[in-house]
């Protein structure tokens, strides 16, 4: 029964979730400036003391001297906890190893003066991941990068469930770019299916999805991701391209034909409904054959002036 419950326990942690998850919450903390003041009252009342012990014999020096030492640790520990916070920046309060709260409002604040304050970033990032050469779903290579607008959404999972949020966003974009890479064509070649060249949208939105879920353990947001390079790589791209330029011929070469039958049946009904000439089967192939030399040929033709009569 223990064995069965252990092992429950561990299929219900999901992969890249932390084991004791510890959302952020607002740190206990009071006005700085204040206590600011506090500290520096209590040093001067303890040079006071310092001072009225060495030049007053007739006070109880011993008991001056005492109260100079306690004045000048409060003071000490009341300086010890003040904590500037700089606007796009956080404070983890930790004290004697347990979290405590973040800090966010912008200011001199005061905590604990034991409490270990741990700075975390809450600006805005840019993260472009290194060029990676990748197989498409085609088995293509090509070469892939992108650029990552991420944020720390959530202080605590980003000091306590990951070891280096900055380096682990990294890996973590670089491996959701190449599975992406690969999960899609590089071109879709006519067809209706998504690829990387065409479909950009739709697959850096998939991007940011992917990549939002991957980072999620560490409190992080994505905010964009944009592809910054897409190409096949140096070792096929000259076959590809010769591939494409194929595809451009073929597509072009359609529809001049498509234009050329279009402007050969409307000759050849024009003549007929105006009454200009009538030709027999074989003198309307002969045309149409003419015609369609004349309109399909990537060169200039010259005009040949029949001087004879039709049929010579």
């Amino acid at each position: 029964m223990t064995a069965q419950t252990n092992v429950a326990a561990g299929a219900s942690s999901a992969p890249g979730t932390p084991a004791q998850a510890m959302p952020e919450r607002t740190a206990r903390y009071l006005p700085g400036i204040p206590m600011l003041v506090l500290g520096l009252v209590l040093l001067i009342a303890a040079v006071a003391c310092f001072w009225l012990a060495s030049n007053h014999p007739d006070t109880p020096a011993l008991a001056l001297s005492w109260a100079a030492a306690l004045l000048i640790l409060g003071g000490a520990l009341v300086l010890r906890g003040l904590t500037p916070v700089a606007p796009g920046r956080a404070h983890v309060i930790q004290l004697f190893g347990k979290y405590r709260g973040t800090i966010r409002e912008p200011g001199l604040q005061w905590v604990n003066a034991f409490a270990h304050r741990i700075p975390v970033s809450t600006r805005i990032r840019n993260l472009e991941t290194a060029q990676a050469k990748v197989n498409d779903a085609d088995g293509n290579p090509i070469e892939i990068a992108a650029v990552v607008v991420w944020q720390v959404a959530d202080t605590a999972h980003a000091t306590y469930a990951v070891d280096d949020y900055p380096k682990f966003v990294a890996i973590q974009a670089e491996t959701a770019v190449r599975h992406i890479a690969s999960s899609y064509p590089y071109d879709s070649r006519g067809t209706d299916a998504l690829s990387l060249r065409d479909n950009a949208d739709e697959v850096t939105g998939r991007l940011a999805d992917e990549l939002a879920e991957r980072v999620k353990s560490a409190g992080v947001r994505v905010i964009e991701t944009r592809l910054t390079r897409l190409s096949y790589a140096p070792e096929i791209a000259q076959a590809m391209l010769r591939q494409q330029q194929a595809s451009a011929v073929v597509a072009a070469r359609q529809r001049i034909v498509e234009g050329a039958v279009g402007m050969v049946k409307l000759a050849l009904q024009r003549l007929d409904d105006e009454g200009v000439v009538e030709l027999d089967e074989e003198r309307r192939a002969a045309m149409v054959s003419n015609l369609l030399v004349v309109l399909c040929s990537e060169q200039a033709t010259q005009q040949v002036v029949n001087a004879g009569s039709l049929y010579q």
